[in-house]
């Protein structure tokens, strides 16, 4: 998978946006201000990363996708892997909803729980947001320090 840093025309990579968080008002709060990351095969996109600075130590992971053919098949890892590589020495924090796939998919990545904010999804959402078959209410944080490149 080749990786590729996008800086204009992010939205034409909506479609992949939207598998990771269903509100497109919700990615409009960080669509600009983030560093958009793509990763395809043969030139077809089919994977996504938007990461945004929260401060001089610490990245967090906004929308992490991958098309649903491609899912279970290690290029969401291979796409924080990336992003930890060029952050590399920063602490990176992923928000998340609170099913055990998401939880464990980031706990195999080496994230570890940091923090909930309690009603995220239900004050923010326009809509109950299902995943894997849970409603999610809490915004669960997980959170790597990674090393610095030597």
């Amino acid at each position: 998978m080749d990786i590729e840093l996008i800086s204009a025309d992010k939205k034409r990579f909506f479609r992949l946006l939207l598998l990771g968080d269903e509100q497109e008002s919700m990615i409009d709060r960080y669509l600009e201000q983030g560093k958009m990351y793509v990763g395809s095969i043969r030139g077809h996109a089919m994977a996504v990363c938007i990461v945004s600075r929260i401060n001089d130590s610490t990245m967090e992971v906004n929308n992490l996708a991958v098309d649903t053919p491609w899912q279970r098949k290690g290029f969401g890892r291979t796409m924080l892997q990336h992003v930890e590589g060029v952050y590399a020495g920063h602490k990176i924090l992923i928000g998340t909803g609170e099913t055990p796939e998401n939880i464990a998919f980031y706990t195999a990545c080496g994230y570890s729980f940091s923090h909930r904010i309690p009603d995220f999804f239900t004050a923010n959402y326009d809509h109950p947001v299902v995943d894997n078959g849970v409603t999610l209410k809490d915004m669960i944080y997980m959170k790597k320090e990674t090393p610095r490149k030597p």
